[in-house]
């Protein structure tokens, strides 16, 4: 009798699954199409996206203290400019902060009330590695970097749990990364890559691989039933965004830096944006969507209003005019966060180095935009966390907390179970309109 190894059904199997790869990862999802009742999904109006900038976002660069004196003093060659009326300089948000010029795109959303941030958010875990700490936002427990599930992954959990039976199991939705930690979980969640890849069926585009891998898994078994599944998914996904998408951009680079984790550039960020409002749009039961961009690790060379820092601040920027054009309902919001800031003062090589405070920004209707909220210190000396980065004045989770109460209806309860340990921050409660 032949070893199950050596069985010629095996080796074809071997190599079918080594062509698709992808689909048993990026793409498996089960029931990620289900037919829901559209009519009850509706009704639950509040979508929530989250955009992830992995490589910790300069936010005194995009958020700028230009009221502040000690900004310039700590950086003298990269600082924006004070707010003069030219387009080389900071666009004037109120008597403090300043937005940079190359999120000129932004000013209207600011201008409605419609965004708004937090200066000085964060972890307060005081880790400086990239990788900690998005592990700790993606989980939603800091200090803890191995073996949680992502909050996100929980969310999509406690939604499924409200739901009627009948609806879509699936309730959340990440473009761009393959398997994002804060969608790790129990619950069925969708994984769509990155680019034009998302509109490619790869291997199963063929008539003879699809009917061969379907035949491998015909089974009644879990691993089939997943599989074919996630094939489906493929098929579906592709197709609905093919035929959204009449003019597709580029595909774009894959290249990314270790503190990216996975994540592609910003310049890409605008496209998978498209893509995750196309698949949201067709499928009312996605509540939930998460994307991701890398390039903000910038240590040297991060420029002031021009440079590697201010192209990617305009990328975030007109993905986040598109964000809003799609998710615009009252109770939609958008979220934008990174794993932590960068030091206070410029460094020899005209970058920044790893800090720990940062801006996280906010946009949506219910949101009470043209202002700031939570705590800001100034950049003092004596208001440094550790005598160099701007301190965490307001926890990122009691953020977030605050938007999905607001937005998305989650109770106390349900907070604590996302969040562990978290505490209610007081000062945000101005965050949201009743």
């Amino acid at each position: 009798m032949q070893h199950p190894k050596h069985h010629p059904r095996f080796g074809d199997r071997r190599r079918l699954l080594a062509g698709l790869a992808g689909l048993a990862g990026a793409w498996a999802a089960p029931t990620a199409f289900a037919q829901a009742d559209r009519s009850r999904v509706d009704a639950q109006t509040g979508r929530m996206v989250l955009v992830l900038l992995r490589g910790a976002c300069d936010g005194l660069s995009a958020l700028v203290p230009y009221a502040d004196p000690d900004y310039y003093a700590r950086r003298p060659t990269i600082a924006i400019p004070a707010p003069d009326g030219t387009a080389q300089t900071a666009l004037r948000l109120d008597a403090q902060f300043g937005l940079h010029p190359a999120m000129a795109a932004l000013l209207p959303l600011w201008q409605q009330g419609v965004l708004a941030f937090i200066p000085a958010a964060g972890s307060p875990d005081p880790t400086r590695s990239h990788f900690d700490a998005q592990y700790h936002f993606e989980s939603g427990i800091p200090g803890r970097s191995s073996g949680n599930s992502g909050w996100m992954n929980r969310l999509a959990g406690l939604s499924r749990q409200e739901a009627d039976a009948s609806l879509s199991t699936v309730r959340a939705l990440a473009v761009g990364e393959a398997n994002p930690a804060i969608l790790s979980g129990d619950a069925a969640v969708q994984r769509v890559p990155r680019g034009q890849a998302a509109i490619r069926s790869g291997a199963l585009a063929s008539d003879r691989a699809r009917a061969a891998v379907l035949d491998l898994y015909a089974g009644d078994d879990a691993l089939s039933r997943s599989f074919r599944a996630g094939a489906q998914s493929r098929m579906q996904t592709a197709e609905t965004l093919r035929s959204a998408m009449a003019a597709p951009t580029n595909a774009m680079a894959t290249e990314t830096q270790a503190a990216d984790n996975g994540a592609g550039p910003a310049r890409g960020l605008l496209l998978d944006a498209r893509h995750l409002a196309t698949l949201m749009q067709a499928e009312p039961a996605l509540r939930l969507g998460f994307l991701s961009a890398g390039g903000w690790d910038t240590h040297a060379n991060q420029g002031h209003t021009r440079g590697l820092l201010a192209n990617n601040l305009g990328s975030l920027a007109a993905t986040l005019v598109q964000l809003r054009q799609d998710f615009s309902r009252p109770d939609d919001v958008i979220i934008v966060a990174s794993e932590f800031g960068r030091t206070s003062a410029e460094n020899g090589t005209g970058g920044t180095d790893h800090g720990h405070g940062n801006a996280m920004w906010l946009i949506g209707s219910r949101v009470r935009g043209g202002r700031w909220h939570g705590q800001w210190d100034g950049l003092a000396s004596g208001n440094l966390h550790e005598g160099r980065d701007l301190p965490v004045r307001n926890d990122y989770r009691a953020v977030l907390a605050q938007a999905l109460r607001a937005t998305q209806g989650v109770s106390a309860s349900g907070l604590d179970t996302l969040f562990p340990g978290f505490a209610w921050d007081r000062s945000l409660d101005a965050l949201f309109r009743a």
